[in-house]
């Protein structure tokens, strides 16, 4: 590992060790309790997208799962899930919520760059506002391509581009300027926060591609008219969400051949 890597590793261990005091743990009990899947900041349902389809016996990895009420969702779905994360702030949160709301299922401390599993062990890879914006595109995605069977597809949520270019370099969600080039915003060190990466839309088919995926749809996310503003995440506000998209949630595929 680099040691610009292990800085920004650091940084962001820390900054979600703070986040999960201050508000993912108390926002826990509220996901996980949920009987419905619902993606991103503004809880747009997987009925009304069906990016994931029948997961029912599925081995499933989630990378960067926080919490993982997503992964809570998906085991009450009938899949076989293991859920990972580099925060064990995070993930204790995660094995407290397992045993006060189940089911209980496999959680894994790592990073999801390197991540300690079989080549070929799983499925269907998913990140719900993780891997995509706290791992390095070009070692993750090699990583997700490598856990899954041929057949196998990830499914990832991130913030949009726009949203990256719009959100300030301090405190204040996205308004309606570009603040950032498009470039700049690959690897983004916010000040008194994490490093996060958004690529653009060409260099995520291209890096997609690169590691051997096949591209199948990207939806653009806007917040429903009934959404409220997210308690603590505050990328963008549901009056911006309802005009621009918020989030990209991207489906691809590794080849059976």
């Amino acid at each position: 590992m680099t040691e610009l890597r292990a800085a920004a590793l650091a940084r962001n261990r820390a900054l979600w060790a703070v986040m999960n005091e201050r508000f993912t743990d108390a926002a826990a009990e509220d996901m996980w309790a949920r009987e419905q899947m619902v993606w991103g900041l503004f809880a747009v349902p997987e009925r009304d997208l069906g990016v994931l389809g029948d997961v029912d016996g599925l081995d499933v990895v989630e990378v960067a799962c926080g919490t993982a009420y997503f992964s809570g969702w998906l085991a009450r779905s009938g899949a076989r899930t293991v859920a990972v994360d580099v925060s064990h702030e995070q993930l204790m949160t995660a094995r407290r919520m397992q045993h006060q709301v189940g089911p209980v299922f496999a959680l894994v401390q790592c990073d999801g760059e390197q991540l300690p599993l079989s080549s070929g062990s799983c499925d269907l890879v998913v990140s719900e506002h993780g891997a995509a914006a706290w791992c390095d595109p070009e070692r993750w995605l090699p990583e997700a391509a490598r856990v899954l069977r041929p057949g196998g597809r990830l499914v990832f949520l991130t913030n949009s581009l726009l949203s990256a270019l719009c959100v300030p370099t301090g405190e204040g969600v996205a308004g309606e300027r570009l603040l950032r080039g498009q470039r700049e915003a690959y690897r983004v060190a916010w000040p008194g926060g994490g490093v996060e990466f958004h690529p653009s839309h060409g260099d995520w088919v291209r890096l997609l591609r690169a590691a051997g995926f096949v591209v199948e749809a990207m939806h653009e996310l806007y917040a429903p008219s009934d959404a409220a503003d997210h308690d603590f995440y505050e990328i963008v506000s549901k009056q911006w969400a309802t005009r621009w998209p918020a989030e990209e949630l991207w489906v691809a595929t590794r080849p059976a051949t």
